[in-house]
């Protein structure tokens, strides 16, 4: 008799792209902070192919409940840090290397209590640190404005007047407080989805996620921490999964390594700055098939890898980034 299929929580939590990030940055050795932890597997891969020691921060304090079973088998080789990547230079100086996973955790996608995943029903919750205002919150407590600027700009979803004014029309009945709800609300307002077409909550509940935790500002913060924190020569590799956050750091990545183009014709010649990384990948590095087949949820991910000089660190221009910003209250 064939075994059951494994549950959610059974099955193995596969880091994405892996092999060409180690491929990128090999020889692996030294000091690496991995500053999303969640399962694991690049703090793991990382110690697997050289490191002498890999810090791991993660903002939510259950993927180290989770870590117990095998952390212990590294040693002191593994240190585990409860923080955000944002402050990551807090953590370790003159590091040899830094690796960011931005997707969310596998993990966190199968536990329905966390309320991150549309398929699964759950409370509306999406926070990674357990600590803040919801996603609850958001959707039952802002105005409409406010809302559609949040699923426009941070979700990129068209839709987004429609969704939000849906969204304060069926709030009013019943306050919205469980994933499947808020998902079939948003079901309700676009047409069905084709085959092979994402769901059509995938944009809202991104945005909202986004949105309860900061993260393009974390993002951005997270981009300039490893600046300060990486010894010249240290390796920083950076995984994402939607346009949005590889155009972040992309244009990161293109500013500091001197390759952020020369800006309008018309304005004053401006100083060169100096070159803080040197570009590893000169373009982005997707999965092959090979991956894909153990693993589909690499399909959207991206992997962009630099190397640290001896120039000073230094403050970055959030706006030259292309981060989506909300409108200032009252503006049009």
């Amino acid at each position: 008799m064939s075994a059951a299929p494994a549950s959610p929580s059974e099955r193995p939590h596969v880091p994405v792209l892996l092999r060409p990030l180690l491929e990128a940055v090999a020889p692996v050795a030294g000091v690496w902070l991995d500053g999303t932890f969640g399962a694991g597997g690049y703090a793991r891969g990382l110690l697997e192919a050289g490191a002498a020691k890999v810090i791991g921060v993660d903002r939510d304090p259950s993927v180290f409940e989770m870590a117990k079973a095998w952390a212990g088998d590294y040693g002191d080789r593994l240190e585990l840090v409860e923080g955000r990547f944002s402050k990551l230079d807090e953590y370790g100086q003159n590091l040899d290397g830094i690796v960011l996973d931005l997707g969310v955790s596998s993990m966190q996608l199968d536990q329905a209590e966390r309320g991150f995943s549309f398929m699964r029903d759950g409370p509306l919750d999406m926070r990674m640190s357990r600590s803040g205002p919801s996603a609850a919150d958001i959707v039952n407590e802002a105005d409409e404005k406010t809302l559609a600027d949040i699923l426009f700009h941070y979700g990129e979803e068209r839709a987004s007047r429609r969704i939000a004014r849906t969204i304060l029309a069926e709030r009013a009945k019943a306050p919205i407080e469980t994933t499947l709800r808020l998902a079939s609300i948003v079901e309700g307002c676009l047409p069905r989805a084709k085959p092979g077409q994402s769901h059509p909550a995938t944009r809202t509940f991104q945005a909202i996620r986004i949105a309860v935790n900061e993260e393009y500002e974390e993002l951005a913060a997270g981009l300039e921490a490893a600046e300060r924190a990486l010894k010249p020569g240290g390796q920083f590799a950076v995984v994402t999964f939607h346009s949005i956050e590889d155009r972040i750091v992309k244009r990161f990545l293109q500013l500091r390594s001197g390759k952020g183009g020369q800006g309008s014709r018309h304005a004053p010649v401006a100083e060169p700055e100096p070159k803080r990384f040197e570009l590893v990948t000169r373009r982005a590095v997707g999965p092959d098939d090979e991956e894909l087949q153990i693993n589909p949820r690499a399909r959207s991910a991206k992997l962009r890898v630099a190397r640290r000089t001896d120039a000073p660190a230094g403050p970055v221009d959030r706006a030259a980034l292309g981060m989506p910003r909300l409108p200032e209250k009252g503006s049009r």
